[in-house]
């Protein structure tokens, strides 16, 4: 079979709505017009059947005009638009049919039936209804709005904020990478740079801080570094850093007691140089500070709870022989003697990742724990001898001064 006899056969199954009823104008009003009468007939003799056939005989006139509509329907536009005639007369029987149907149907009946005056009152309750609904409708919206203000205010306190960090980014860093090397460290710059940082800590949420500890650690700026004696500069490793002096050191930027009373939790402070700062009372909940150093950090009522520890430096050398720093003692960074936390009253229940030498001291020194394995019950004084673990909060007896016959301390 050929191409054209294909479309020959095509042709002659698709019947186009025209040629169905478009170009039989008056027969079609004939058929129309064949359930009207019928329906007339019926409001005069009182028939309800008669009514219904009207409806039921104009629903098949719909259904046989528009046939072809719904058999080419999702066909291309084209051809949907050339079978408006047809449509035209369906669309006409349907209306007459749903018109039918009402008149028929009990519906003007019931109308003459209701009672206007609660139908008027119906009609105030859902004019009050409406009322209310339009006034929650305003409310919603006056609540989006605020929940968008909000949002759009926060997005820009969080960029100014950024901005802020970034340009105290920018002005430590032309501190440090002048041509005199690292800030060439004289006192001068030392405090605009120490002024610079604490402005800008009390200035930020605890995120903005987080930052700004991470970078100053990085860079070093944090650490005690080893010094000229004569010009004070930075002396290099050899390496490619600086050499840090735990003992006698220079800090570029000395926290000190910036972050007394801060909140920082949840915040990530992995790998922060927190030594000989003070952290009394500061909020660091959830914080991971891995990695951290917390020699000689004052943590006297912080809360740690949930903090990760992970391989955090709360003391040097042995826990036995470890002991908080104090005021006027010089730590001994062999015995570990007055290197380590304040860990008095700090809340460390539910830590993670502690290591059990990390709880024997705290467990020792006042911290509160979670009930976990008991710490050892005795620690070794420098000389290797044993003896009794002393209350929390006291150094062990051979770190204490002792005392002459004459009365004077040694």
């Amino acid at each position: 079979m050929t191409e054209e006899a294909l479309a020959r056969e095509g042709s002659s199954q698709e019947l186009p709505l025209a040629s169905l009823s478009s170009g039989r104008p008056l027969l079609n009003l004939l058929l129309l017009g064949i359930p009207a009468g019928l329906l007339a007939l019926a409001g005069l003799t009182g028939q309800p059947v008669l009514g219904w056939g009207a409806v039921l005989a104009w629903l098949g006139l719909a259904g046989w005009w528009g046939q072809p509509l719904w058999v080419q329907i999702g066909r291309d536009l084209w051809q949907w638009l050339a079978t408006w005639p047809s449509l035209g007369w369906a669309a006409a029987a349907l209306s007459l049919a749903v018109a039918g149907a009402v008149v028929w149907g009990g519906v003007l009946s019931t109308l003459r039936s209701l009672s206007w005056e609660a139908i008027g009152a119906l009609g105030e309750v859902f004019g009050a209804t409406g009322q209310i609904l339009i006034a929650l409708l305003a409310a919603y919206i006056a609540w989006r709005q605020y929940v968008i203000s909000r949002d759009l205010t926060i997005q820009q306190n969080t960029i100014t904020q950024q901005q802020t960090i970034d340009a105290y980014f920018e002005g430590i860093s032309n501190l440090v990478l002048s041509p005199d090397g690292q800030l060439d460290d004289w006192p001068l710059e030392r405090a605009i740079a120490a002024g610079r940082t604490a402005a800008i800590l009390n200035g930020v949420d605890r995120f903005g801080k987080a930052k700004i500890l991470r970078f100053l650690s990085t860079a070093n700026l944090l650490s005690p570094l080893r010094r000229d004696e004569h010009l004070g500069r930075p002396i290099l490793d050899g390496k490619g850093g600086y050499q840090r002096d735990r003992v006698n050191g220079i800090r570029v930027v000395n926290l000190g007691t910036m972050l007394e009373g801060a909140d920082l939790h949840g915040t990530l402070l992995r790998g922060v140089d927190f030594s000989e700062a003070s952290l009394e009372g500061a909020d660091l909940r959830g914080c991971d500070l891995s990695h951290t150093n917390l020699c000689g950090t004052n943590l006297r009522n912080a809360d740690l709870r949930g903090a990760d520890l992970y391989r955090a430096l709360l003391f040097v050398g042995s826990f036995q022989t470890a002991s908080p720093a104090q005021p006027g003692q010089k730590p001994d960074f062999k015995t570990g003697a007055y290197t380590g936390a304040i860990v008095a009253g700090a809340d460390f229940r539910g830590a993670r990742r502690l290591s059990p030498e990390q709880r024997a001291y705290l467990a020792a020194w006042g911290a509160k724990l979670d009930p976990g394995p008991s710490p050892p019950n005795s620690r070794l004084d420098p000389s290797g001898n044993s003896e009794p673990l002393p209350p929390p909060g006291e150094p062990p007896a051979s770190l204490k001064p002792r005392s002459r016959a004459n009365g004077q301390q040694v």
